[in-house]
C-alpha cells in the first residue's frame, strides 16, 4: 500500500510540475516590435537597445511568470511609417511607436504643439505639458486604449529648424522655396511664401538632392544620422520648438492578459525609456549641432525680434483646429487652453499666444 502510494505521489508531482511547465509556457508571448523609421533614429534605438533588454531583465528577476520572445522588426519590414498603430490594432505586432504626427487623424489631440509652434526648445518641458495634459483629458488617454494600446512612454522632438540647400538671409527669402513639412508642421509655412511638401526624415535627403524640394524642416537629432546637411548645409534656427511627436505602446490585449507583476514592471521601464529619451535628445542636440557645424554646416541664429516676426505671419490655424475637432465631438478648445495654460503656469515666455485671435 504504500508503495502505491508513493507512486501516487510521484504521479501526482509530475503531473503538478507539467502543470507549472505547461503554465509557464503558456505566459511565453510572442512579440513583433514595430517602427516605420529604421533603428538608426534614436527613439527606435532606446526601444531596441533599453526597454526590450531591460524588460526581460527585470521580469526575469523577478521571477515573473511572463516571458516575451521577441522579432525586432524596425525600419518598416512590418508596419510603413504612420501605420504602426493600425499593425498593433490588427495584431500583426504586439509592441509599436506611434508617430502620432504621421496618424493625426487618429490623434488629432496629441498634435497639439504642431498646431501651437514657438512654445519652447526644452524637449522635457514639452513631454512633461504633453503628458499632463493627457492626464487631464481622458479623450487623449482613450485615443490610445480603443485602438488597442496602452501608453507606455511619450517621446518628444529637439526643437524644429530650417534646412536648405541655400541661405535664407531674411524671412522673404522663403517666397517660391519649396521645404519639406510633412503632417501639421505644413502650418508653419503658411504666410511665409513657401510651398509645404509632404516628407519625412527617409525621404528628405532624396527630395533635396533631386531638387523636389529645396530645404526641409526638422530637428537636429533626426537630421544629423540621414546626414542632412551634405544637402542642406544652412540652418536657419527658426526654434519653432520642441514637438510631441509620438509613444511607445504596447498591445491592449497583451497588456491585459500579464501577470499584475508583469504589468507594473512594463509601465516602470515605459517610464523610464520616456525620461531617457527625453534627457538624449536634450544633452545630445547641441553637441550634434556643433558636429554639422565641424562637417560644415553654416547656422544661423534668429533674433527674437525675426523670431517673433516669423511666428506673426503664420495663421492662427490652432483656433481653427480646435473648434473643428470640438464640432466633432472631441475637446480641442480644453486641449489648446490647457497646453498653453501649462506653458503660463510654468513662466514660459513665447512669441505668439495660439489661443487668442
Amino acid at each position: 500500500m504504500s508503495k502505491k502510494i508513493h507512486m501516487l505521489g510521484l504521479l501526482a508531482g509530475a503531473v503538478f510540475v507539467g502543470g507549472l511547465a505547461q503554465q509557464a509556457q503558456a505566459q511565453t508571448v510572442k512579440m513583433t516590435a514595430v517602427a516605420g523609421h529604421p533603428v538608426t533614429l534614436p527613439w527606435v534605438k532606446l526601444a531596441d537597445e533599453f526597454f526590450i533588454p531591460e524588460l526581460d531583465k527585470r521580469l526575469a528577476a523577478a521571477n515573473s511568470k511572463a516571458k516575451f520572445e521577441w522579432n525586432r522588426a524596425w525600419g518598416g519590414t512590418v508596419a510603413k511609417l504612420g501605420t504602426e498603430s493600425g499593425a498593433v490594432k490588427d495584431g500583426l505586432a504586439e509592441l509599436a511607436f506611434v508617430s502620432t504626427i504621421f496618424e493625426a487623424p487618429k490623434f488629432p489631440l496629441h498634435n497639439v504643439s504642431y498646431v501651437a509652434p514657438f512654445m519652447t526648445d526644452d524637449v522635457r518641458m514639452m513631454s512633461k505639458v504633453i503628458k499632463s495634459v493627457q492626464a487631464k483629458i481622458p479623450a487623449m488617454t482613450e485615443a490610445w486604449t480603443k485602438n488597442n494600446m496602452i501608453f507606455l512612454g511619450g517621446t518628444g522632438l529637439d526643437t524644429y529648424h530650417l534646412f536648405t540647400k541655400n541661405p535664407i538671409g531674411k524671412l522673404e527669402d522663403l517666397q517660391g522655396k519649396k521645404i519639406n513639412a510633412p503632417g501639421p508642421s505644413a502650418n508653419w509655412v503658411k504666410g511665409t511664401g513657401a510651398v509645404a511638401v509632404a516628407g519625412s526624415l527617409q525621404t528628405y535627403y532624396n527630395d533635396i538632392q533631386t531638387g523636389v524640394t529645396e530645404g526641409a524642416l526638422t530637428f537636429v537629432t533626426g537630421a544629423f544620422p540621414i546626414k542632412l546637411i551634405e544637402v542642406a548645409p544652412h540652418i536657419t534656427k527658426v526654434n519653432y520648438g520642441a514637438q510631441f511627436a509620438g509613444a511607445l505602446v504596447m498591445s491592449k490585449r497583451v497588456f491585459d492578459k500579464l501577470p499584475k507583476d508583469a504589468q507594473k514592471i512594463v509601465m516602470e521601464v515605459g517610464g523610464e525609456y520616456d525620461a531617457r529619451f527625453n534627457e538624449l535628445l536634450a544633452t545630445t542636440s547641441g553637441n550634434l549641432l556643433k558636429q554639422m557645424e565641424a562637417n560644415g554646416a553654416k547656422p544661423r541664429d534668429l533674433s527674437a525680434e525675426e523670431r517673433k516676426q516669423w511666428a506673426a505671419v503664420l495663421p492662427n490655424v490652432a483656433l481653427p483646429w480646435a473648434k473643428d475637432l470640438d464640432s466633432k465631438g472631441m475637446p480641442g478648445s480644453k486641449v489648446l487652453e490647457t497646453f498653453i495654460g501649462e506653458f503660463k503656469t510654468a513662466g514660459v515666455s513665447f512669441p505668439r499666444d495660439w489661443s487668442k485671435e
